[in-house]
């Protein structure tokens, strides 16, 4: 069963821990920050996530004063990782490059009733004492990953099934692959019948005897 992925980032957040302290900031500059695990750490991410590998994550921006109260933090994310094919389990590299944006408010509209309802701002969230810069990078991280990564070759039928083929070959279609099981269904209903048939004969010619 797959991790819950708050619980994933809450066992990985020590790895990246970068704490920002927001009644402790000037508001009149921003505050940068850079976050580049080494090696043993994208090791740990990487077996967390259920990952093959994962290399160059680099986490850099700043965060600003917005307006009176609030945060705006601002930065890029990084990361090549290696997943593997849902089809061939064979290894697939992607590049992730993507901008984030988050948006601490004071005063986060909540909720009326028991409905809950999309946020108008799908990047704001309510300011606490702290905000932790690494536990960003990972959310992040997971929110950009192929949900099902795919190696050359492999491909999704017009029916939503996964198939592959060697490189350079056209994965074989349902229509292709209708004649091999008419043809294994044929032969299965001639050996069967071919059985019985024989019983059934055997029993005419005793009977005549």
């Amino acid at each position: 069963m797959p991790q819950d992925p708050d619980a994933r980032t809450d066992a990985l957040t020590p790895v990246l821990s970068m704490i920002l302290r927001p009644d402790a900031l000037s508001r009149a500059r921003a505050h940068p920050f850079a976050l580049t695990p080494g090696a043993a750490d994208c090791a740990a991410i990487a077996g967390t996530l259920g990952l093959r590998g994962l290399r160059k994550l680099r986490f850099a921006g700043a965060l600003h004063a917005l307006g009176a109260r609030d945060w705006e933090l601002r930065a890029e994310l990084g990361a090549t990782v290696l997943q593997d094919c849902v089809v061939t389990t064979a290894p697939v590299s992607t590049r992730i490059d993507t901008r984030v944006e988050r948006r601490y408010l004071h005063a986060l509209p909540q909720p009326q009733g028991d409905e809950v309802e999309m946020p108008e701002d799908e990047n704001a969230e309510a300011l606490g004492r702290s905000i932790d810069i690494g536990a960003v990078a990972l959310e992040a991280l997971m929110l950009e990953l192929p949900a099902f990564p795919r190696a050359q070759g492999a491909a999704l039928g017009t029916d939503g099934a996964l198939r592959a083929a060697p490189p350079g070959e056209t994965p074989l279609a349902d229509a292709d692959l209708r004649p091999f099981a008419q043809l294994a269904a044929l032969r299965a209903r001639m050996t069967g019948d071919g059985g019985r048939n024989g019983g059934g004969s055997g029993g005419t010619s005793g009977g005549g005897a």
